[in-house]
């Protein structure tokens, strides 16, 4: 996985952009309703106003400017040294460590929030168990786990994934899915919600939006758990 978005680092937000052009909206747009939703789960499911956050499957780092003053320590990690590189050319504040694809290289207990956006779905089915066991592993007590994924059953999603160039072996898995997964992992008071279901940045949008989130229809979802 690493030789492939290696080859994608330069260029990733192009290739993303190129896959979702046919929605008339940017990337940005994207990335900044993930950071609202994370900044709505951290109000809503945790006691820490700036907790430390570790971005799993964190590439060059796109979102992280935007989590300014929404946490405290950040950590990130990848498989793709060049996509770090990157990301500490831009992020200098953010602590990023190379990922072997297994073992997070952090210790048990080490932030209060571990996300994983758009990741699980590169990751080979045989292997979920065992990537929600680590996301589990360095969240202390308390603390969630939040995964961000495509929903499946989202036909311009699908689309979307089908257009990118380093999706094309992708398993899109659902939300309920991952939930399952987290209660195998022994996370409690698991949740989800859907987002991204209405193409428009305005605030009736939104509103109308967060109402339908608990419906599987929205572009993406994130799936949460306690520690």
């Amino acid at each position: 996985m690493s030789e492939l978005f290696d080859g994608y680092h330069a260029n990733y937000r192009d290739v993303v952009q190129s896959s979702i052009d046919f929605s008339g909206l940017p990337h940005d747009f994207f990335m900044r309703a993930k950071a609202d939703l994370l900044g709505d789960l951290i109000a809503q499911r945790l006691n820490t106003e700036r907790p430390d956050m570790l971005d799993v499957g964190c590439g060059v780092g796109s979102l992280h400017p935007l989590l300014h003053g929404m946490v405290g320590c950040l950590g990130g990690i990848d498989v793709s040294s060049a996509s770090l590189a990157q990301a500490r050319a831009a992020n200098s504040e953010v602590d990023y460590r190379e990922f072997d694809g297994r073992t997070f290289p952090f210790e048990d207990a080490s932030f209060d929030l571990v996300t994983a956006i758009c990741v699980m779905h590169h990751i080979v089915p045989a292997e979920w168990t065992h990537f929600i066991t680590e996301m589990r592993r360095v969240v202390r007590p308390g603390g969630l786990v939040c995964v961000i994924e495509h929903n499946p059953y989202n036909p311009l999603t699908r689309l979307a994934v089908a257009r990118c160039e380093f999706d094309r072996d992708a398993v899109l898995l659902s939300a309920g899915k991952v939930r399952k997964l987290m209660a195998a992992g022994g996370l409690r008071e698991i949740g989800a919600r859907h987002f991204l279901l209405l193409p428009w940045d305005t605030k009736p949008a939104r509103r109308l939006e967060d109402a339908l989130s608990g419906v599987s229809l929205g572009g993406q979802y994130a799936a949460f758990g306690t520690v």
